[in-house]
């Protein structure tokens, strides 16, 4: 490997873990502020219906997926967080470094609350209050920087980029 090629892997590192990084620590400063300024389950509208603030806790995964089984994504977060680790010296382009800081970011995120919230570790619930109509769940800054990245991934493969990679027209 080059040193100029070397160089850009470097880059593309500490791209993803400082992102990750800056994700963390905004997603923790708005939980914080959320639970020092919210009363758990009233909602405070923020532009009339559309948006407010309605400071929950989730025992479970996205959508309220998985009720009551917080060690298991206690446990997952753990591995993708470690695994997102490992795949980031991986990423071939700068776009595909960019979302897994991201995805990095967001799901430590949770998973800092799935390790220090009440009840306790591993079991820790994640602090949401997000709101907005449609019935739609309640979410925080992490579940946004996670849904994001999913949403760009997956239009990134239909368009034929590989997970990491770049396009297979230009292999």
């Amino acid at each position: 490997m080059s040193k100029a090629t070397n160089s850009w892997l470097n880059t593309r590192v500490w791209l993803t873990l400082g992102l990750a990084v800056g994700i963390v620590a905004v997603d923790q400063f708005t939980k914080a502020l959320a639970l020092s300024q919210l009363e758990s389950y009233t909602r405070v509208p923020v532009i009339g219906d559309l948006l407010g603030w309605y400071l929950t806790f989730n025992d479970s995964a996205a959508f309220s997926i998985g009720f009551g089984a917080t060690w298991f994504f206690t446990a997952l977060s753990a591995v993708a967080v470690l695994v997102l680790i490992w795949f980031s010296p991986r990423m071939k382009t700068t776009t595909w470094a960019i979302s897994a800081g991201l995805l990095l970011g967001g799901v430590a995120g949770n998973l800092v609350d799935r390790l220090t919230k009440s009840p306790g570790f591993p079991n820790g619930q994640v602090v949401d209050f997000i709101k907005i109509p449609f019935n739609f769940p309640i979410f925080n800054f992490a579940d946004m920087c996670i849904s994001g990245v999913m949403v760009f991934v997956v239009i990134r493969i239909l368009l034929g980029d590989k997970i990491g990679g770049v396009s297979n027209t230009h292999e």
